[in-house]
């Protein structure tokens, strides 16, 4: 039998990492406080299917409602992970009955009382999948049940349900298992199967099932199905997995710490030698920034379980989380995640790849914010390296005790007319404090204007240089006024 059949949880204190809606539920069902429609939504394999089962369980115990079903019982032991079944607990796939006529059909067998049970109970599962009017011809009833019918959807799109049904239910979110929580969790079936795992498949199951326990748990069921002597070792699961091997990683990193091309580009070349896609690798080089990111932000990122890896590993990536800052960490982030939108359907993924790891070798080459950022932090981490602090002390505080350069700008306006007498020398200016270089400006003396002497030939004479007629008395000059003229007497 299968990982997750074999561990399919019995009640709901064995759900694990759900407890926010496993805990009200319990208090529900001790309450006596039960609805007629619940909605359970979220991932696939997180548990939707197997909550419903438990829910039908406990409301039809014979010591129920309770949230401990007693698994004795003729319904628990129907109802239990590996039980036949009950007549009165309906479990549907909406995904191959989610027309109006298998919908009308599931409404005419609602209002039939239950046989041997408390509680008629309708499984939708794939809810989203039911078609509008086989919503509708379910809305009356849904609306009004009668006292002995309880309808459970599940679905992982529920804003894709009906609103009108939607609004009837009691929702009820699921949501994927942090790895902590998952680690825990297939370190007990490991246990209890009696197989030993190194720790560092862990992360590699963790990261290939994506949080849903089914998923990983099926993982898991696929290399302990593949061990040999009931040990699953780091080797055969990297190449069974995909996964790109951490020897890779840790030299890709390594080698854009200490601005290596030709470091680089060889691990791209092993990386296509092994056999391994492209795709996979810029996936775990980015989330290998997004750890070393974490851990800049959170030293203890690791013991919040943040951060999952093995000791070794979180040794190497401290140091190399200490060699890059993190302005040049998000930019690493930013090109790869850019790149592997590149690599979606490209014919010559390798190629890309090759690109992308110039990019992040060579930030001067784009004017983004991110790229200028990491110049800086370039920069700032130099300085800071090659002066010590002591000489850095002592150029502050001489910089702080130079007096301050002053600079002033050369006027504009217009200098006075010099005197037309002789001109006495300027006193010497004052000596300065500190010296300093001046260029003295020389003036040439102003000359008299001679006038040139006029020219013997008419031809050659101009208006400016001929004499001024004299104007006769009997004229009227142009700057006087016209005398009176004299009296005739």
């Amino acid at each position: 039998m299968a990982l997750y059949r074999k561990y399919r949880p019995a009640s709901f204190a064995e759900v694990v990492g759900q407890e926010h809606v496993t805990e009200p539920l319990s208090t529900a069902l001790e309450s006596g406080r039960i609805n007629h429609a619940y909605l359970f939504s979220g991932p696939r394999g997180c548990g939707k299917t197997s909550s419903a089962r438990i829910l039908a369980r406990s409301l039809n115990c014979e010591k129920g409602p309770t949230p401990t079903p007693c698994g004795v019982c003729d319904s628990c032991v129907a109802l239990a992970p590996n039980g036949p079944g009950n007549v009165d607990v309906v479990e549907l796939d909406a995904a191959s009955h989610g027309g109006v006529d298998d919908t009308r059909e599931l409404r005419d067998r609602a209002f039939y009382a239950p046989a041997q049970s408390r509680y008629r109970i309708f499984i939708v599962d794939e809810a989203h999948m039911v078609t509008t009017a086989g919503f509708n011809a379910l809305l009356k009833i849904v609306e009004e049940p009668p006292e002995h019918l309880i309808f459970v959807f599940a679905t992982t799109e529920p804003e894709k349900v009906l609103p009108t049904i939607r609004s009837r239910t009691h929702h009820y979110p699921f949501r994927l298992l942090a790895p902590k929580t998952m680690r825990g969790l297939l370190e007990r079936i490991c246990a209890q199967e009696d197989v030993l795992v190194d720790d560092a498949v862990y992360p590699l199951v963790i990261r290939a099932g994506g949080g849903s326990p089914r998923d990983t748990l099926s993982v898991l069921d696929q290399l302990l199905a593949g061990s040999d002597g009931n040990r699953v070792v780091y080797a055969r699961a990297l190449a069974l997995l995909g996964a790109t091997d951490l020897a890779l990683i840790d030299a890709s990193v390594d080698a854009l710490a200490a601005g290596d091309a030709a470091a680089l580009f060889g691990a791209v070349e092993s990386l296509i030698d092994a056999g391994h896609d492209p795709r996979r690798f810029a996936t775990d080089l980015l989330e290998r920034f997004r750890d070393l990111i974490v851990l800049q932000a959170v030293p203890d990122a690791a013991a919040r379980g943040v951060v999952d890896a093995p000791d070794d590993v979180l040794e190497r990536m401290r140091d190399q989380a200490a060699r890059l800052g993190p302005a040049t960490l998000t930019r690493y982030a930013e090109v790869v995640h850019a790149g592997l939108g590149e690599m979606r359907g490209a014919t010559a993924p390798r190629l890309l790849l090759e690109v992308v790891c110039a990019r992040l070798l060579l930030p001067s080459a784009s004017d983004t914010e991110a790229a200028l950022l990491q110049r800086i932090e370039r920069i700032e981490t130099r300085m800071n390296v090659s002066i010590p602090a002591g000489e850095a002390s002592q150029a502050a505080a001489a910089v702080q005790a130079a007096p301050a350069k002053q600079f002033t700008r050369r006027s504009h306006a217009v200098e006075p007319a010099a005197p037309a007498g002789p001109v006495a020398p300027a006193p010497p200016a004052p000596a300065e404090p500190a010296p300093a270089v001046t260029v003295a400006r020389h003036r040439r003396p102003r000359q008299p204007c001679r006038r040139p002497p006029p020219s013997s030939s008419p031809a050659g004479a101009t208006p400016s240089s001929r004499p001024p007629r004299p104007v006769p008395s009997h004229l009227p000059h142009p700057h006087r006024p016209n005398p009176r003229p004299p009296s005739p007497s």
